[in-house]
């Protein structure tokens, strides 16, 4: 398994840079590190007494990588959890937050054991998912990164405004979808006419 700071360095280039796109309730963001994380660590990077879209574009990729490990993997204890998973969930707490281990909490209470859909790994929640892990070792991690992609679907399908993130405007699998994609094996990925069936509805 690569370490968390190599799988950090992979979630940093896969956000790519800055951007700021008014659709992206976020806000202004660089290497995935929002404007808001940013006020709440209270990273004032040009010293001028405001956090703003200026410090947002300051903001190295080191110093996102280490954001993440910091606050995104630590601190939430995703290195507590089956090793199966720990990338994956890593990967969507960056792009979801809490969201991330509520799909999972989700996800193994569906398996048939104790867990509560609250967003925080406690004892309960660990326990629960190294059973589910040990009860379906070649398909927790498949099942885990399906259970992403429908939480974009269906995020999508309520708020139109980020259907852009899931679907291309050529009507392929938007960013979300190869996002989810790159964690579950190959022949449980939707073929581009599965795609298209399951966003037909969207205007």
């Amino acid at each position: 398994m690569p370490s968390v700071e190599e799988i950090a360095a992979e979630i940093v280039a896969r956000e790519g840079g800055y951007v700021n796109d008014p659709d992206d309730p976020g806000g202004a963001t660089n290497y995935g590190v929002t404007i808001g994380t940013m006020r709440s660590l209270g990273l004032d990077l040009n010293g001028d007494g405001r956090i703003d879209a200026n410090d947002v574009k300051a903001l190295s990729r080191d110093q996102a990588q280490q954001i993440f490990v910091e606050h995104y993997f630590r601190r939430p204890r995703l290195s507590d959890l089956p090793d199966a998973v720990q990338a994956s969930v890593f990967d969507m707490y960056v792009n979801a937050g809490a969201n991330a281990v509520k799909i999972l909490q989700r996800l193994i209470a569906r398996m048939g054991f104790s867990a509560t859909a609250d967003g925080v790994i406690g004892p309960q929640t660990l326990a629960a998912a190294r059973a589910a892990a040990e009860a379906a070792p070649v398909h927790f991690a498949d099942a885990y990164g399906i259970a992403r992609r429908n939480y974009y679907y269906s995020l999508a399908d309520q708020r139109p405004a980020s259907r852009k993130y899931a679907r291309t405007r050529a009507g392929g699998k938007g960013g979300w979808i190869t996002r989810a994609e790159e964690f579950i094996s190959p022949r449980y990925h939707l073929t581009e006419t599965q795609h298209r069936e399951r966003t037909a509805k969207w205007a």
